[in-house]
């Protein structure tokens, strides 16, 4: 083993506090418990099992885990490289195709499997600075620092909070039936629709708008941030239109148009893929939303049972688990968020027996069912009323 890999660290409290990592559960204390606590959960007894597993997995790290990851990294830039190759060769239609496949393939990659996780720090242990949370930027218009505030910091720390859990429906979507109905909502079904096409942008400015409406606070105001994602932008822009379109300036102008048009098209298949990803992570039936009063005094094994019962997880096996970034194993990435994600399969059975004990609802379905529960929710809430299943 390197001494990269035999010098394994385990994140501290203060760590996920000042660097922006994935939130640590709550001391367990004595207490009577959140009003949101049902009779008879004994959430110190849940919370010492789910702890002895997650020291488990992290003590169990090391050079298959490394070699996973790099493995990761090295198709995704493979992919990316072939199918830009492809694109200039786009005038022909079958290279296009094969091209924007590619392209398209590397961007899910890049966001799903890997940003979205070395984000979170799950590779931090490395000590690699190629593969640490710290450094990496990834291919998406939001600004890395602004992704680790509203998405490590605020929702995984309060998953489906009412009222601190910005990505409730993104601010576009209203997905809970406790938000006010207003006419706009009629139009809320074509708002789904323009989110998944251009997602990376609704989320490029998620943190700015959910900031501003809470309040200016942690020293950056939402002008900061606006400007810091069109920056953003700019770069990508001139990456996906302009740079590499370039290079294929001397084969002629079908080529450089076949580089611009397979860019758009792989970033809007990014943007539909890791949007229904993310939306089947938390919004179809059967997921609880909280209200800050249920969650008052809660302890560690309370914070792990709201993980669980705000998560959901969706079936598809080894491909869909690289696809989606082992998002289809919600529930087992926001209890271990840093945790490498080649590992949510591997514990995912546990965690659903240790669920099962303790009597809380482990939510676990096909894509195709989640998605489409989505889907009938969206529609039936944009108009007035509360379902009959809500």
């Amino acid at each position: 083993m390197s001494t990269a890999l035999a010098d394994i660290d385990t994140l501290t409290e203060s760590d996920h506090t000042t660097t922006g990592h994935s939130p640590v559960p709550p001391t367990e204390v004595a207490h009577a418990g959140p009003k949101g606590r049902p009779e008879g959960f004994d959430a110190e007894a849940f919370a010492v099992e789910l702890d002895a597993l997650r020291e488990e997995v992290l003590a169990a790290r090391g050079q298959s885990d490394a070699d996973y990851v790099r493995s990761m990294i090295r198709l995704q830039r493979r992919l990316e490289l072939a199918g830009r190759v492809a694109l200039v060769a786009g005038v022909f239609p079958p290279a296009w195709l094969l091209g924007t496949g590619m392209l398209s393939l590397s961007k899910i990659l890049e966001n799903m499997e890997i940003g979205h996780n070395v984000m979170h720090g799950q590779w931090d242990w490395m000590r690699d600075p190629d593969i640490h949370s710290a450094n990496w930027e990834w291919d998406n218009v939001c600004p890395t620092v602004q992704w680790k505030h509203t998405h490590n910091h605020m929702h995984h720390q309060w998953t489906n909070v009412r009222g601190r859990d910005a990505d409730i429906g993104y601010g576009v979507v209203r997905i809970d039936p406790e938000q006010p109905w207003s006419p706009s909502r009629l139009f809320q079904p074509l708002a789904f629709l323009g989110l998944a096409l251009a997602f990376e942008y609704g989320v490029g400015f998620h943190d700015a708008m959910s900031h501003s409406a809470q309040g200016e606070q942690e020293g950056r105001s939402s002008v900061d941030r606006v400007k810091e994602t069109f920056a953003k932008i700019r770069r990508q822009v001139v990456k996906d239109y302009v740079a590499w379109p370039a290079l294929s300036i001397p084969f002629g102008i079908g080529s450089v148009i076949s580089s611009v048009t397979g860019a758009a098209a792989a970033n809007v298949g990014r943007n539909v893929w890791s949007f229904s990803v993310i939306f089947c992570g938390h919004f179809p039936d059967g997921v609880t939303l909280f209200d800050l009063e249920d969650i008052e005094g809660e302890a560690r094994g309370d914070w792990y049972r709201r993980q669980v019962l705000g998560s959901v997880n969706f079936t598809g096996g080894p491909l869909m688990d690289v696809m989606s970034g082992n998002l289809d194993h919600q529930i087992e990435h926001h209890l271990f968020p840093d945790l490498p994600s080649n590992r949510y399969a591997e514990i995912g059975p546990r965690v659903r027996e240790i669920c099962a004990r303790h009597d809380v609802e482990y939510n676990t379905a096909s894509f195709a069912h989640q998605i489409a529960t989505v889907v009938r929710k969206v529609v039936r809430l944009s108009f007035p009323g509360r379902p009959r299943w809500a």
